[in-house]
């Protein structure tokens, strides 16, 4: 088979799936999307003669776009282009969550610093102040005081990119100290690692300590569905504990694993690969969300 990665950088998680890849005698298309132009008519960079292509650009506005791209040229792309749109936006990523009766934090979005204090208020303190479009942990605030919702606030509607001036707000959730991020292909648990950290925020980006924990019934239910709500793919579904139940606070799209991968039992690559060599026998896009 011919697979397309589309990416921006070459990282530990890339070269596991590109070393998996050759292995099973693949032939693999690297399109550096940095130096690429994508245009209406004919695809660049050999995407056209491509059986499948996999995202895994690390910036989500390219990801975004060049997903669209390659489903314009009739290539069958993972992850569906609408499955990143909903992905990159926490406020969509919500949305589809609540739709799907899937537990997951409260929400509110407001517009305006006033408006969005008042939400702020009415979570009480502390509450989570987080930009609709970002991962690894970045800008997210815990809001301890109404000084400090008012001076974050304000930095945010002053200094911030056009979508920080959409004020996503939500709920403290308490959590044991980490939080649970799965992967899945199209819903089905290829390993889980539970994150741990003295500081509030626990992705593995930030220094969290990971290590494997079993995906017990009521998760895998939970991230099948969160899944589908989504459109399905390679996804990362991050969960937190909450007493006895679970709730959900987002899907990723792009996935990191090769934490994952040093913890769990399974060989992460080796099965992303057999699920990529599925697709690609299939022929067809992921359903849209």
């Amino acid at each position: 088979m011919q697979i397309g990665m589309l990416y921006s950088r070459i990282r530990r998680d890339e070269k596991l799936l590109l070393s998996e890849l050759r292995e099973r005698g693949h032939d693999v298309v690297k399109i550096d999307v940095r130096k690429q132009r994508f245009g209406l008519a004919d695809p660049p960079g050999g995407i056209g003669e491509c059986d499948l292509v996999l995202d895994r650009c690390l910036a989500t506005s390219r990801s975004r776009y060049v997903t669209r791209f390659v489903e314009h040229y009739d290539v069958p792309v993972v992850n569906h282009p609408e499955t990143a749109a909903v992905c990159a936006d926490k406020a969509r990523n919500s949305l589809v969550l609540a739709d799907a009766g899937i537990p997951t934090p409260a929400t509110e979005v407001a517009f305006t610093k006033e408006a969005a204090l008042e939400a702020i208020e009415s979570f009480g303190y502390p509450c989570v102040l987080k930009p609709v479009v970002g991962s690894w942990g970045r800008l997210m605030a815990k809001v301890d005081s109404r000084n400090a919702a008012e001076a974050i606030l304000e930095h945010k509607e002053t200094l911030g990119h056009y979508e920080h001036k959409v004020f996503y707000v939500q709920e403290f959730v308490e959590k044991p100290g980490r939080d649970i991020r799965v992967v899945t292909v199209d819903g089905e648990p290829v390993g889980a690692m539970a994150r741990s950290s003295d500081h509030w925020l626990t992705n593995a980006a930030k220094g969290a300590e990971t290590e494997r924990i079993e995906v017990d019934d009521q998760m895998r239910e939970l991230v099948e569905r969160a899944s589908d709500a989504v459109g399905g793919g390679l996804l990362g579904v991050d969960l937190m504990e909450t007493g006895d139940a679970y709730t959900v606070h987002e899907v990723n799209h792009t996935v990191e694993f090769k934490a994952l991968n040093e913890v769990a039992e399974a060989d992460v690559p080796s099965v992303v690969v057999d699920w990529l060599e599925e697709r690609a026998r299939a022929g067809v896009q992921e359903a849209p969300v």
